[in-house]
């Protein structure tokens, strides 16, 4: 049986890809599974450094596989809200949570909760024939797997509810324009464009990017004292690491730095 999530490491980099491609990559309970499985292997792995997170075949994700849902609970739809404690949460916050930065290489559709994983990422890179659409109001369901989090955050509250409430599809290109997309490029270079992004976070300071995560998700519930106190705290932890020692020798001493990630 072929695996419905692909996971392989080199050059310190973790590529998790979701493996269905005759679906889109829809989730269902045993890519779910195996997606929570890779997601905290590579959290907990450390010979890896970057995490890349992309699907196989044409879509990246279509997100939930409601076939597969009205199945398994013969013929009814499960609860969603237990769904979404058990299988979504966990990923969603494991990819936010872990001291290792995250690239999402979102390689064609990104819909429902496939757009929502592609977000959770540190760092997204999208094919410009990709595309991303917030399906739930279609179906009479409220946006998920952290959608609701990401979107004001990251587009502005009023692109995020007409996003949410249209639920129009996007192109990849009016993603970057709004700030859902870090960077696009062309089809048939994205895999190696982000490749070599991941490649290069993970030879980098990766240490420090864990404390940045930290920082930046602290940042949405603080005020500015408590934000300058955590920025105090965390930059007291950078500046006893090895990567900060090394970052200083290799200025001081003209020479590229080689970063441990400790």
């Amino acid at each position: 049986m072929t695996s419905p999530v692909l996971y392989h490491v080199a050059d310190g980099v973790a590529t998790i890809t979701l493996n269905r491609p005759d679906v889109l990559n829809a989730l269902n309970a045993d890519l779910m599974r195996a997606l929570r499985e890779a997601v905290e292997q590579a959290a907990a792995d450390e010979a890896v450094r970057a995490v890349l997170l992309t699907g196989n075949g044409r879509g990246f994700c279509a997100g939930a596989d409601l076939a597969d849902r009205a199945a398994g609970s013969g013929g009814a739809l499960a609860d969603s809200g237990t769904l979404l404690r058990e299988r979504y949460h966990p990923i969603i916050l494991a990819l936010r949570g872990m001291a290792k930065p995250v690239v999402s290489a979102v390689n064609g559709v990104a819909a429902g909760a496939g757009m929502s994983l592609a977000l959770a990422a540190d760092v997204v890179l999208a094919a410009r024939g990709a595309s991303f659409l917030q399906a739930f109001s279609k179906i009479g369901l409220v946006p998920d797997a952290g959608s609701t989090y990401f979107l004001p955050r990251y587009a502005g509250e009023m692109r995020a509810r007409a996003l949410a409430i249209l639920a129009d599809k996007i192109s990849a290109d009016e993603a970057h324009r709004i700030g859902l997309v870090w960077q696009v490029h062309e089809d048939a270079a994205l895999h190696e464009e982000a490749g070599k992004l991941a490649r290069r976070l993970a030879q980098s300071p990766t240490f420090a990017y864990g404390l940045i995560k930290q920082a930046l998700n602290e940042s949405l519930d603080n005020d500015l004292p408590a934000q300058l106190e955590l920025e105090a705290t965390l930059q007291s932890r950078a500046s006893r690491s090895e990567d900060f020692r090394e970052g200083v020798a290799a200025f001081l001493e003209k020479r590229p730095p080689a970063f441990k990630g400790r």
